[in-house]
């Protein structure tokens, strides 16, 4: 009994101050009609605005404990986030998508979240910065992937994702010696 409790209020949602609203209105116009007072209008709107405000509120403490929690790691998953922090993997999803769209270059964040193999990764600014060092050394996927082993960084299409979304947000700019370049000085120096 009480998880369909749970569920219908999870279904009203923000929708109930809509509801509100109406009763509202009805105690306005019964209290106007009948006893020509407004008080009980007026103590239900002072009561329903605290509760919305409350309601952002509280949304705004989660959102800035899950950002805090992200920033702990060089690499997390939103699996991992959902596991330790006790909360459904869908809800972090849906955070994580809307920090994502607001990872532009107008904002300036310095870490980074990716949608890769159906999961959200989030990726710390030091990982970012290390990444940034690698790529304008010259050095290709593969040796990005072999420095970067320390930051949980798993794949050669993971070091790609990477740099397609940074150059995707402009945050990557060109490198300083090609991955070629840096080989033919590398394969001359040593003969």
């Amino acid at each position: 009994m009480p998880s369909k409790i749970r569920i219908f209020f999870k279904s009203i949602g923000r929708k109930w101050f809509i509801f509100l609203i109406l009763i509202i209105i009805i105690i306005a116009y019964a209290g106007w009609v009948i006893a020509e007072n407004l008080t009980p209008a007026i103590v239900v709107t002072i009561i329903a605005m605290a509760l919305l405000i409350l309601s952002y509120i509280w949304r705004f403490f989660k959102s800035k404990k899950l950002k805090r929690f992200m920033k702990k790691y060089y690499r997390v998953e939103d699996k991992t986030i959902a596991k330790k922090l006790g909360r459904s993997l869908r809800s972090v999803q849906d955070k994580m998508f809307e920090l994502s769209q607001k990872q532009t270059k107008k904002k300036e964040k310095t870490w980074l979240i990716l949608f890769f193999n159906r999961c959200y990764i989030f990726y710390h600014k030091n990982t970012i910065e290390k990444f940034k060092e690698l790529y304008h050394k010259g050095l290709g996927d593969k040796e990005i992937l072999e420095n970067l082993k320390e930051f949980n960084i798993e794949t050669r299409a993971e070091v790609k994702a990477i740099e397609d979304a940074l150059i995707k947000y402009e945050k990557l700019s060109k490198r300083e010696i090609s991955v070629k370049e840096r080989k033919e000085r590398e394969r001359f120096q040593n003969l």
